[in-house]
């Protein structure tokens, strides 16, 4: 049974997280649906962007904790437990969670590797690992540092508070919040603006910006004067140009 629906509204893809019984929390098979739907809309030139959701009640409401009973150290190590969500971080569509209810431990850490974070009023964020005595798995420690900034990373990982959608917004976590009945339309309307545009010069910001986090300003901005500077031989750069001159609409292909 799989463990989440999917379907495809014009250009955007979208994937509901569908464990209700277990408030959406992630384990191995939700990973492996997960991350072959969204790497299948990242392969389709029909799909611009994609909105990953929950339920009402929750987004995800962390890893599944029954699954980790009896698994060791070796054993995780062994078989890199986890590292599929890499996989979907690094994916180059742009991925939107639209976020209602629970978004803790794993689920916080699922909404903060999609590139832009739309909130309910009603969503919660926390990372409550250490409740367990464990620690995030799935770069909370370094995603909600780069986030939020290292006094309310530790505040929030070393006590395991949760943010309400409006703290999350003026911490920097979330892109915006509205209320919660009008998550999944902004976010879908958001990702339709998105996948709207030249895919190859949506896909190179999303890149770039992602880089910020990871290199020194200098490289940053070299690496994204050298994309600027390919983009113009980009057919979509090329009529979006034209069409700007001219005073009409741009016949956008993505490519």
């Amino acid at each position: 049974m799989s463990t989440i629906r999917t379907e495809q509204r014009g250009r955007v893809g979208v994937i509901t997280l569908d464990r209700p019984e277990a408030l959406n929390a992630l384990n191995d098979e939700l990973l492996a649906d997960v991350l072959a739907a969204a790497t299948a809309y990242d392969r389709d030139a029909g799909v611009g962007a994609v909105v990953i959701t929950g339920s009402e009640r929750a987004f995800a409401a962390g890893a599944d904790v029954k699954a980790m009973v009896g698994r060791t150290p070796q054993r995780n190590a062994a078989e890199q437990w986890m590292s599929g969500w890499d996989a979907f971080a690094a994916l180059g569509i742009p991925k939107i969670a639209a976020v209602r209810g629970l978004a803790l431990g794993g689920g916080c850490e699922l909404a903060m590797m999609c590139d832009l974070i739309i909130a309910g009023d009603d969503a919660q964020f926390g990372q409550p690992e250490l409740a367990l005595g464990l620690i995030p798995g799935l770069g909370a420690t370094q995603r909600l540092t780069r986030a939020v900034g290292k006094a309310r990373a530790m505040d929030l990982i070393l006590t395991g508070r949760r943010l309400s959608a409006t703290e999350a917004l003026e911490a920097g976590l979330v892109s915006r919040v509205v209320p919660a009945a009008e998550v999944l339309e902004t976010a879908m309307a958001a990702a339709a603006t998105i996948a709207g545009y030249s895919a190859p010069a949506v896909r190179a910001a999303r890149r770039l910006i992602a880089q910020a986090f990871e290199s020194p300003l200098d490289e940053g901005v070299a690496a994204e004067r050298a994309e600027f500077y390919r983009t113009f031989g980009n057919a979509d750069a090329i009529e979006g140009i034209a069409a700007f001159v001219e005073k009409r609409d741009p016949d956008i292909r993505h490519r």
